[in-house]
């Protein structure tokens, strides 16, 4: 019998100051910019995981607000649930896991992360009328340009 497929679940915050700034990280192992996140332990809540997540990488202690998207990665079979979250205390810095963490306007996020990264962030700061989005992507770029609302 062939083993089934199975997703794993990720979680990313999109940490957005009152200025309109968003939290982003540049991870140690890739060079990337990205929102902090990773993947959710089996025996965690996805409020545990992102405000774990946020705290690993940056130092921060966050509230989550709501979930302002769903992505796929197509390629590897990642669903990420994206929480958008505003600080409770602390100071972004370096860490384990991330070589920088820094505020990015909307600008900066778009020149700094791939489309499939930066979209989640952009995403978060967008009207929230119709839901949360819903894209897939292939682990750098988007596989269709509409935006899906739930």
């Amino acid at each position: 019998m062939t083993a089934s497929p199975r997703h794993s679940v990720s979680v990313s915050a999109a940490v957005v100051r009152d200025d309109g700034r968003l939290l982003a990280i540049r991870r140690r192992d890739n060079g990337q910019w990205e929102p902090p996140g990773g993947i959710l332990d089996l025996d965690e809540t996805i409020e545990e995981g992102v405000t774990r997540e946020v705290n690993e990488e940056t130092g921060l202690l966050v509230e989550i607000d709501h979930l302002t998207g769903v992505y796929k990665n197509m390629t590897h079979g990642i669903i990420a649930l994206v929480l958008r979250c505003h600080v409770i205390s602390g100071t972004p810095h370096p860490t384990a896991e991330a070589s920088e963490a820094a505020w990015l306007t909307p600008d900066e996020v778009r020149e700094r992360m791939s489309p499939a990264f930066a979209i989640r962030l952009l995403d978060a700061i967008e009207d929230h009328l119709h839901g949360p989005a819903v894209r897939t992507h292939d682990g750098k770029d988007l596989l269709a340009d509409v935006k899906a609302r739930s």
